[in-house]
């Protein structure tokens, strides 16, 4: 994070590390008087007591193999390729297999400046609705560790199959839904027969699980219970 001077934006940057997996924060040129108000924030203290401190993006980012800036695109002309945030995720997943890659965070009224970018070997950017809009920094921070965290295999996963009811089930509930409709009048005896078909019919449209028909079939049975005897 680079000349930072929110303490709320790097406590929250600092506790978005904690929430997914990331330990190493580095930070240039700070404004000490955030840089010692973020350390007690709730959740970050301790990766934050720990976060080494530079006055050089070269010194802060000598070890990495790859060095990614952020930016909100802007009015500016860059002079380096930019990539979106779930495809620029991908890149960096994959590089840092092989080591290190730095990530890295601008002053929140300013970004990072030309001069920093020059370190970058490319850009990444959030998808916001209009590149002249920046985000705030702490929610930034927050997204991109989220992208990187995240399984892409878990994404795509189909959700575990819930069985159906079965057609017993079904028809139970069907019974006693139409017993609750005569109880009440609202079965006409001159449509009746029309009217259990059409019931049927959107029982089983409603697709009921097996985990919620006994749910179903307890509920109705108490609202029987309680219209009592049928006149």
């Amino acid at each position: 994070m680079v000349a930072t001077r929110n303490p709320i934006n790097l406590g929250a940057a600092a506790r978005a590390m904690a929430n997914f997996g990331f330990s190493r924060l580095r930070v240039v040129n700070p404004y000490d008087v955030a840089f010692r108000e973020a350390r007690s924030a709730v959740g970050a203290a301790p990766l934050l007591r720990k976060a080494a401190e530079f006055s050089t993006i070269a010194d802060a980012v000598a070890d990495c193999r790859l060095v990614i800036g952020t930016t909100s695109v802007g009015h500016r002309e860059l002079q380096h390729s930019v990539r979106r945030l779930e495809y620029g995720a991908r890149a960096i997943r994959k590089a840092a297999t092989a080591g290190p890659v730095a990530l890295l965070f601008g002053s929140e009224k300013f970004g990072l400046s030309n001069e920093d970018m020059s370190h970058c070997h490319w850009l990444l950017r959030i998808p916001t609705l209009s590149q002249n809009l920046s985000m705030n920094l702490g929610q930034a921070v927050s997204l991109c560790l989220y992208e990187l965290a995240r399984d892409p295999k878990a994404a795509q996963a189909l959700p575990g199959k819930v069985k159906p009811a079965t057609a017993a089930q079904t028809e139970q509930i069907s019974v006693l839904l139409l017993d609750a409709l005569r109880h009440s009048g609202y079965v006409n005896p001159l449509t009746a027969a029309s009217t259990e078909e059409k019931v049927r019919r959107l029982v089983r449209r409603l697709q009921i699980t097996g985990r919620d028909a006994p749910v179903l079939l307890g509920m109705l049975r108490q609202i029987l219970w309680k219209l009592g005897p049928e006149p």
